[in-house]
């Protein structure tokens, strides 16, 4: 119970430091609203799910780890984080990738999240079917939030420039999904382990 506590605290102080330093004089206010947003909304539900469906340590450290980068993002917008400025330099590259780490992520986390629900509610037994089901799942949580940028440059027209990231590249949106797909399949290669040993810990304690 104790060492739950601390995880929590550690988990909870880690990210509101984050969304503190990200709102402060943000690079584009809209910008940070739409890439903090999901992050924020990330909280609330696991607030209200976290005593009647808590999640695996391995989820929530993911979770955890999707929510930073994306307020990274937010605080910089995804064309202008400094760090990936120098790789790209290094590199010898024009564009700035970073965009491209939040989609390998983007396909990362819900694998999990989405192979944790499978599991713990019996929705499918195979593991073939499963982990082709977990793929699908991850796949149209990306290309759904490809329709959320499109929608967004619609209504916003060059104010969402800085939200969408394309940098001038004609296919980032498919590349955008082509990375949430190599994502999950790299989760279910190499999490899938450990993520069975921290479920079977939830089934010990019920």
């Amino acid at each position: 119970m104790k060492t739950n506590t601390v995880y929590t605290s550690a988990w909870l102080f880690i990210f509101f430091s984050t969304l503190l330093w990200s709102a402060i004089a943000p690079n584009d206010a809209l910008t940070w609203l739409l890439e903090a947003l999901p992050a924020i909304i990330a909280l609330i539900i696991l607030t209200f799910t976290r005593k009647t469906f808590p999640l695996t340590t391995l989820a929530y450290l993911l979770i955890l780890i999707h929510a930073v980068i994306l307020m990274v993002g937010a605080h910089y917008t995804y064309a202008e984080v400094p760090l990936f400025d120098a790789l790209a330099e290094l590199m010898g590259s024009e564009r700035n990738n970073y965009d491209k780490l939040g989609h390998f992520v983007q396909g990362i986390t819900p694998a999990i999240i989405t192979r944790e629900i499978i599991i713990r509610q019996d929705v499918i037994t195979s593991s073939r079917w499963m982990n082709f089901f977990v793929i699908c799942v991850c796949l149209a949580v990306s290309a759904f939030y490809e329709l959320i940028e499109w929608w967004i440059a619609l209504a916003s027209g060059k104010s969402a420039d800085a939200f969408l990231g394309t940098q001038g590249y004609i296919w980032d949106t498919q590349s955008d999904m082509m990375f949430a797909l190599i994502g999950a399949i790299t989760a279910l290669l190499t999490l899938s382990y450990l993520h069975d040993r921290q479920l079977s810990s939830i089934n010990r304690k019920r």
